[in-house]
């Protein structure tokens, strides 16, 4: 009668996925490796100042300094009326280009108002959110920006921020 064919023939075998998971894991490896090399200027970073670059520098000084000034604001203190009476104490600075410093200053008086109004405005339960103040932050630099016009005032900096 028949006989099955499967004793003369073996099954085939089944062929190992090992080599190409270590080649995935090989390849994700050396292609992180060599993104981090790249992004952090290990490799193809510009080149470093040559010696007649590097002397220029060093008889310009006043060109590596920084460029900037500050521009301090008055402190304010700011009555919230929600609830019991509290107060918030405030003061920051501006970080301006130094030839824009002059110009910054005499805008000062608009640049205290802007921000005068907007801590008004702002409610108490906004200020007690331990992210608020970098919220606050942004939205007080763009007002300064847009009284001052673009390009005048480059950070705003707060130096007291206290709710009593």
């Amino acid at each position: 009668m028949a006989e099955p064919e499967a004793e003369g023939e073996e099954a085939p075998k089944k062929k190992s996925k090992l080599p190409i998971l270590i080649g995935l894991v090989l390849m994700l490896l050396l292609g992180g490796g060599a993104f981090y090399a790249v992004y952090s200027g290990m490799i193809l970073a510009p080149a470093h100042t040559d010696g007649a670059e590097a002397a220029a520098e060093e008889e310009h000084p006043e060109a590596t300094e920084p460029q900037i000034a500050f521009v301090a604001l008055d402190p304010m203190v700011i009555s919230l009326t929600e609830g019991t009476a509290r107060h918030l104490r405030f003061s920051a600075q501006l970080e301006v280009p130094l030839p824009k410093q002059k110009e910054v200053e005499l805008l000062k008086p608009r640049v205290m108002d802007v921000l005068n109004g907007f801590l008004r405005a702002v409610e108490v339960t906004d200020l007690e959110d331990p992210a608020a103040l970098l919220r606050l932050r942004a939205q007080m630099l763009r007002r300064v920006q847009i009284v001052v016009g673009e390009g005048m005032v480059n950070d705003l900096l707060v130096i007291e921020f206290v709710m009593n």
